[in-house]
């Protein structure tokens, strides 16, 4: 029996081939169609090429197909990975250049902040129509979700379009403790550990090594490096107790206490607009293979270990392993929203995926999590109640926003943006209120 994955944004070409470098790796996957899905013919032409070489390459043979119309590419599918960005470049600059003129500082723009709300409303009409063809040509599938802002996301689509089983899948916990046990000198097979919050704001709750905390050896490392300590992770690590699942770019927004101050942003390094040089490398690994392949060159074909291939290789063939999945809170953490997003590992095997029940979290880590997930809430009700005037809210609740602008400039923002990007929100939300 075929097993049939569907790419939606496939012309994401970059991810798209770790993605494929990882399932292809498997030998015991047999017989798989994989159908990439993208509304750039020319970006979707290059997955296709690369798609067929990372096959040839690591001497698989899948069908597959290529498709401008996703209902086609949906049709029958087991699973569904999405990877679309909406807006892609021109969206994300936007998102970055108008609060710069307020003053508001951003690292990456993408989960939290007036960045991720403005990314997950230009999001939500897209989720909910894929929702929908999913619920007609494919019911039982099972949607991987990438895209961010991933919590947002995921709230959204279980909440408007009745999905169940979705799952939102980041790469965050597993390359944390990567490098933390690279700066250990343990080896990562050898290291136990269990993280659990939010996407982008998780928490190691458990880190060992032999039986014995890795803790202390970790903040007795940060007390004799100097360097160490001026990453927003150590910094937090050193005041919380527990370290935290996401770069310190990235973190630093999702907290009031580092962008806004010029002192913290020159002590802890924070590279302001970041994801600007990231979107700009994207671009150009993307035009680097659309080159080889036309030119008939070789294509660099790596894994990631990745959780998406990961979670299909254990529902198709039942070997049982954990990765961490963004799920609804249903009973997950006791200390967070039942409505919220959490990040928790889950067990996968030939059942599907299943959550595992945390309990509670230390107090100082559910507070930093509840601030997150009541911003978020706030801008899924935005989109499911049509209440323009949510936007607003989530804006004037977020951290790093608030810690910087008075409410009216907030508000004036919020419009602006509004103005940015009114063709990609759903009608309702295309108001301008002033301040």
């Amino acid at each position: 029996m075929s097993t049939k994955i569907t790419f939606v944004g496939a012309g994401s070409v970059v991810f798209t081939q770790s993605l494929l470098a990882d399932l292809f790796a498997y030998p015991d996957l047999g017989e798989t169609e994989i159908a990439l899905h993208d509304i750039d013919a020319e970006r979707l032409a290059t997955a296709l090429g690369a798609a067929r070489y990372i096959a040839t390459e690591r001497g698989v043979k899948p069908a597959i197909t290529a498709y401008t119309d996703r209902r086609e590419a949906l049709e029958g599918a087991d699973f569904v990975v999405n990877i679309v960005q909406i807006g892609m470049g021109e969206a994300t600059r936007t998102d970055f250049e108008v609060p710069a003129r307020y003053g508001l500082r951003q690292t990456i723009g993408d989960t939290i902040g007036i960045g991720g709300i403005f990314r997950a409303l230009r999001t939500f009409p897209f989720l909910k129509a894929l929702g929908e063809d999913i619920t007609e040509v494919c019911p039982d599938a099972w949607l991987l979700n990438y895209t961010n802002p991933m919590a947002m996301n995921v709230q959204y689509l279980t909440e408007a379009t009745g999905l169940t089983r979705v799952v939102g899948l980041c790469h965050s916990v597993y390359w944390t403790v990567h490098g933390l046990a690279e700066l250990l000198g343990v080896p990562l097979s050898e290291v136990v550990y269990r993280a659990a919050g939010v996407n982008h704001q998780a928490w190691l709750l458990r880190l060992e090594h032999e039986g014995a905390d890795l803790y202390p050896r970790l903040a007795a490392l940060a007390e004799e490096d100097g360097e160490l300590r001026r990453r927003v992770r150590f910094d937090m690590f050193r005041r919380l107790g527990y370290y935290p699942t996401e770069t310190s770019e990235h973190s630093a927004e999702y907290v009031p206490w580092y962008l806004h101050h010029d002192s913290e942003v020159e002590r802890l390094r924070l590279p302001i607009g970041d994801y600007l040089g990231i979107v700009e490398e994207n671009v150009a690994t993307y035009e680097q293979t659309r080159r080889a392949l036309a030119a008939d060159a070789p294509l660099t074909v790596e894994g990631t270990n990745e959780y998406a291939p990961q979670v299909i290789h254990s529902i198709v063939t039942g070997t049982p392993r954990t990765v961490y999945g963004n799920v609804p809170n249903h009973g997950l953490i006791d200390n967070l929203p039942a409505h919220g997003v959490v990040e928790v590992p889950c067990l996968v095997d030939a059942s599907g995926v299943q959550p595992t029940r945390i309990g509670a979290l230390p107090p100082q880590l559910a507070a930093l999590n509840r601030a997150y997930l009541s911003m978020n809430d706030l801008v899924v009700r935005a989109a499911v109640d049509n209440e323009p005037r949510h936007i607003r809210h989530a804006a004037m609740a977020d951290p790093a926003t608030a810690a910087t602008l008075p409410v009216e400039q907030i508000w004036q923002l919020c419009d602006d943006l509004v103005r940015a990007h009114a063709d990609r929100l759903q009608p309702a939300l295309r108001a301008i209120l002033g301040s």
